[in-house]
Formats: structure tokens, C-alpha cells, sequence
């Protein structure tokens, strides 16, 4: 997959191209959905397949520090988008000058002219340009005007609700990592580097830990996981215990994200990696001393060596 950030990169390789348009925060099944099909229909049309979405979100340029955490960072979002087969993503930097641009003027600069579309594919809810006032009825009439196609899909149903970003978002939160598994197709990750912590898992409690310095803005609720840990990308996942807290019972007060990786034993400071968040096992809690906090350590191995044995645990 080729990314580019300029719709003129590209314009004048493309004779005809496929698209879909959007956001796509989390790449969760409902923008798979999407994709994937802009991509098989490209290829049985004999065009470029081609995903158009933004940086930053636009919620976050309007809004700023108040908007809600993003569940994939850029190139997460890309790496995701990537696997489902598109030929092109085009990043289109989020400013004043695209916020301010109309819905047909939008169109023309980039579909029409840019990209040459000759079908589109878009979300149930997707709306566009100035104030969103570009939505599907417009683009259908637009579509007639310049000579393309335009498909709205259906949402995706789980659990009886629709596919969301928000509804990803709120059970990430809430630490109800199994069940997001299913909105998303894979198990919520954070990735970041490996840095020095204070050295007491394995000199003080013996259960060595990585410490992580997190890149990504959403982490799961406080607590304990059952985790896989990927050392390398493309890597083998190894099974592990993640802790996000604040170490209450050495009384600490900065949240930090650990993992401990079983059966494992080499250095990992100043490398990144990523850890797959299975299952929630348990709170976090202050514990009378490092000795009733190893007892429950080891708890909380054994549980996590039985719930990564699951199948349905398998990445």
C-alpha cells in the first residue's frame, strides 16, 4: 500500500479509482467492512482502490485536549488499514482550509479532479465538508452530476448495537477488553517503548517487569490483564501479566503500564513493544507487603497461563 498526504501525489497516475472515506479511529469492523470492499470492488472494476481519511481527527482540530482519546494512532490506523488490501491511503492533513471547504467543492478538488472516483463507498453516518452538510443524498446527486457512484453500507451489528468507535472507546475504558475483541477483530493494543522502572519487580518481588512509556492516548481501566506481549513487529507474541496503576502499595502516585513476560528473560530496554489486552483479571489493590503481593502475583499468572490457553484467547 502506497500512503501519500497530497491528493497531488497521486492524481495524475490515477485514470480511475474506487473509494471510501472517513475517519476510521480504531479500524474496527465496520471500517473493515468498508475497506475490504472498496478494495474488491477496485479489483473486479479494474481500478485503484484508495482510502481517504484525515490527521488529526477532525474532532480533535475543533475541539483540541477535550476530545476523547484516539484508539489508533496514525500509523496503527495505517498498518490496519494496510492488511485489508487497499492500493492507496491518502492522509489528508485536518486544517482551517479543508474545515472551511464546501461539500462540492470537496468534492470536485478531491474526487472528481483528484482522485477521478468512479464509485464511492461510505458509512451509514458519514457526513463531510463545512458544517457536514456533505452526506449521502448530496453525494448521490453529486455522483450523477460528475459521473460516480456512491454506496452507502449498512452498520455492522454486535451484540445488538451498532459497530462504533465510541462504543470501542467506552469498553477499552471500562477494562472490558474481551468484549471490544469483538467490535474490533482483534485484541485492543498499546504499544510504546521500553524505559527503566524502579527495579523492583525482579529484585524485590522476582517477577521482572517491562516498563512501558505508552504512545497510544487509550488505556484500558486500572487493573490487572492477561496479556499478550509482541517483543518485535512482526514478532511472537509471548503470554504475560500487564498491571496499568499506580503501585499503591509502595505508595505511588503516577499511573504506569508493565508487563510481565512468562518464560522470558532478555533485556528489552530502549525497544518498543506492543501488549494485546485479552482479559481483564482483576482490580488493582494495595497489599499489606511485598509478601502478600508476590502471593497474589502468582495468582495472578496462573490465571492468565489459563485464560491464554483459551482458543478463543489466541490472537
Amino acid at each position: 500500500m502506497i500512503t501519500v498526504n497530497s491528493i497531488d501525489e497521486i492524481s495524475l497516475a490515477l485514470e480511475g479509482s474506487c473509494a471510501t472515506i472517513g475517519n476510521f479511529d480504531g479500524v474496527h469492523k465496520g471500517h473493515q467492512r468498508l475497506i475490504s470492499m472498496t478494495a474488491q470492488r477496485a479489483l473486479e472494476r479494474g481500478l485503484t482502490s484508495v482510502v481517504v481519511t484525515f490527521e488529526p481527527h477532525p474532532l480533535r482540530f475543533f475541539t483540541g485536549r477535550k476530545s476523547p482519546p484516539s484508539i489508533t494512532l496514525l500509523p496503527q490506523k495505517l498498518e490496519l488499514i494496510a492488511a485489508l488490501g487497499p492500493q492507496v491511503t491518502l492522509v489528508l492533513p485536518f486544517n482551517r482550509e479543508l474545515a472551511a471547504l464546501e461539500p462540492e467543492a470537496f468534492v470536485r478538488r478531491y474526487l472528481v479532479d483528484g482522485l477521478r472516483v468512479k464509485e464511492l463507498f461510505i458509512g451509514y453516518d458519514y457526513a463531510f465538508g463545512k458544517g457536514r452538510l456533505g452526506n449521502y443524498g448530496l453525494l448521490t446527486l453529486l455522483g450523477q452530476e460528475h459521473g460516480f457512484a456512491v454506496e452507502q453500507i449498512d452498520p455492522v451489528i454486535v451484540g445488538e448495537a451498532i459497530v462504533s468507535s465510541t462504543r470501542v472507546r467506552d469498553m477499552v475504558e471500562s477494562g472490558r477488553v474481551w468484549e471490544a475483541h469483538d467490535l474490533l477483530g482483534r485484541f485492543y493494543q498499546v504499544r510504546g517503548m521500553v524505559i527503566h522502572g524502579r527495579k523492583r519487580g525482579g529484585d524485590l518481588l522476582g517477577f521482572p517487569t517491562a516498563n512501558l512509556e505508552p504512545y497510544d492516548e487509550l488505556l484500558p481501566k486500572p487493573g490487572v490483564y492477561a496479556v499478550w506481549v509482541e517483543t518485535e513487529y512482526p514478532g511472537e507474541l509471548r503470554r504475560g501479566v500487564a498491571n496499568i496503576g499506580h503501585n499503591p502499595t509502595f505508595g505511588e502516585n503516577a499511573l504506569s503500564v508493565e508487563a510481565h513476560i512468562l518464560d522470558y528473560k532478555a533485556q528489552l530496554y530502549g525497544r518498543e513493544i506492543r501488549i494485546h489486552f485479552v482479559q481483564r483479571i482483576r482490580d488493582e489493590r494495595k497489599f499489606s507487603g511485598p509478601q502478600e503481593l508476590v502471593a497474589r502475583i502468582n495468582e495472578d499468572v496462573r490465571l492468565s497461563r489459563q485464560i491464554l490457553d483459551l482458543a478463543a484467547a489466541r490472537p
